[in-house]
C-alpha cells in the first residue's frame, strides 16, 4: 500500500537577522547585518499510512509546525524528500491542494466581519465542488459540529470555541484526503475542547482520513492517538505506539502507601521522594529500577496497611517531552 505521507532525511534551514540591543544596534543592523542559520529540521525521516491518525509532538520549537507547513506546500525544504499522495507538496498543483487541508488553532480563513457561510461559499467557488456535494457535506459536518445556527452569525460575534468549529467546516468542505491539525485546541474550554476531539475521531474513522495532529493538550493526544512522533531540536527522538513512549521514558515509578499508623516522614524520605503526604495516604517517587527493592523495604520497615506501585502516568510522560526533559535514542520508521 502506498504511504499517504512520505518524509526523507527532510532539512529546513532559516537565515535570521541578529539584532544588537538599542538604537545603535538597530542602525547597525540595518546597515551591516549579522546573518545567523537557524536549523528547523535536521534530517527527519517518517511515513504515515492512509488512514492513520499520528500524534506529532515536542517542546515549543521543536519543528512540528515547520513540517507541517512544508508537507502543506507553505515552506520549501532546504533538502530532503518530502511526498503526500505521491504529490511534491511544494508545487501546489491544485490537483494536490483539493485533496488536503491545514487548520491551525491560531490562524484563521474566516473573513471577521463576515457570516462564515459567505467564506464557505467561496471556498465552494475555489475548490469546484458541485451544489448539491456542497449542500449535503454543509449539513452533515454543521450538524456534527452543531452550529447550524452560527452560519449566518458575523464571525467577530462568536466565542472561540464557536469559530473554531466553523473553521474545521472551511478547511473539510472539500473532504480533503489528508488533514494536518496544529494545535485544533488551543485556547478552548474544556467543552469546545470535546466537541473538536470528539469531531475529528468521527471524521477519521468515517472517511478514513490520514491525519497528522500536533498538540499540547494532554487529552488530545491521549484520546486519539495510537501512534506518536516526538520531535525535539529538529530531530525524531521517538515514533511508535504510545503505550511504548510511557514504558520507553518512564524513569520511575509511583509508590502509594497506606499506613496503620502515623509515622517520621524523615525515615521514608530515605527511601524516595515524598511527594504527597494525607494520613494514611503517602505517596512516593522512586527510579524506575529500584521500585521492587523501595517496595521491600518500606514493608519491612513500616506499618503498612497496603502498597501500590504504579507507572508514572501518560500525562507526566508527555509533559516532560513538552519540557525537552527526555532523553533517548531515536526510533524512526
Amino acid at each position: 500500500m502506498q504511504r499517504a505521507v512520505l518524509v526523507d532525511h527532510l532539512l529546513k534551514d532559516f537565515e535570521v537577522t541578529q539584532k544588537e540591543p538599542g538604537l545603535a544596534g538597530s542602525v547597525k543592523s540595518l546597515f551591516s547585518p549579522k546573518k545567523k542559520q537557524v536549523h528547523a529540521l535536521r534530517g527527519i525521516s517518517f511515513s504515515v499510512m492512509p488512514g492513520e491518525l499520528v500524534g506529532f509532538i515536542g517542546p515549543n520549537g521543536a519543528g512540528k509546525t515547520t513540517t507541517l507547513k512544508i508537507l502543506s506546500g507553505l515552506l520549501y525544504p532546504t533538502s530532503g524528500l518530502s511526498q503526500v499522495l505521491g504529490y511534491e507538496p511544494w508545487e501546489r498543483k491544485p490537483d494536490y491542494l483539493k485533496k488536503i487541508a491545514l487548520v491551525m488553532g491560531q490562524k484563521n480563513q474566516l473573513w471577521w466581519d463576515l457570516p462564515a457561510i459567505e467564506t464557505f461559499e467561496l471556498n465552494r467557488a475555489i475548490y469546484e465542488i458541485p451544489k448539491k456535494q456542497y449542500k449535503e457535506t454543509l449539513d452533515e459536518l454543521a450538524s456534527l459540529l452543531e452550529v447550524e445556527k452560527l452560519l449566518k452569525t458575523q464571525v467577530r460575534r462568536l466565542s472561540l470555541g464557536q469559530r473554531m468549529r466553523l473553521e474545521f467546516i472551511a478547511a473539510l468542505l472539500h473532504k480533503p484526503e489528508i488533514l494536518f491539525l496544529d494545535e485544533p485546541t488551543i485556547g478552548l474550554d474544556i467543552l469546545g475542547q470535546e466537541k473538536v476531539r470528539d469531531f475529528v475521531y468521527d471524521y477519521n474513522r468515517k472517511y478514513g482520513a490520514t491525519i497528522l495532529l500536533t498538540s499540547h493538550n494532554m487529552d488530545d493526544l491521549i484520546n486519539l492517538s495510537r501512534r506518536v512522533i516526538v520531535i525535539t531540536e529538529g530531530r525524531i527522538i521517538f515514533d511508535g505506539a504510545l503505550d511504548e513512549l510511557v514504558s520507553r521514558f518512564a524513569k520511575r515509578k509511583t509508590i502509594t502507601v497506606y499506613l496503620n499508623k502515623e509515622i517520621d516522614l524523615k525515615e521514608m524520605e530515605s527511601i524516595g521522594k515524598v511527594r504527597k503526604v494525607q494520613f494514611p495516604q503517602v505517596v512516593l517517587s522512586v527510579p524506575r529500577t529500584t521500585a521492587a527493592v523501595a517496595a521491600a523495604e518500606i514493608l519491612q520497615n513500616f506499618p503498612v496497611g497496603d502498597l501500590t506501585i504504579e507507572e508514572e502516568s501518560i500525562e507526566e510522560i508527555i509533559g516532560k517531552v513538552f519540557k525537552g526533559e527526555t532523553v533517548s535514542k531515536s526510533k524512526t520508521r
